[in-house]
């Protein structure tokens, strides 16, 4: 369910549409799963799915 989920970069005036082309690290730990995109603006995005 959470993979359905659409991960955007919210930095300002930038709403695109992140991806596995943009994912850069991947770290799972007992509390879940980090994601770490980069964004074409430059921005990083870091999730947690759980």
């Amino acid at each position: 369910m959470m993979e359905d989920l659409r991960c955007v970069c919210d930095a300002r005036g930038c709403d695109r549409t992140l991806g596995e082309d943009d994912l850069m690290l991947r770290m799972r730990t007992d509390a879940g799963e980090r994601r770490a995109y980069e964004c074409a603006c430059g921005a990083v995005t870091v999730t947690v799915v759980r």
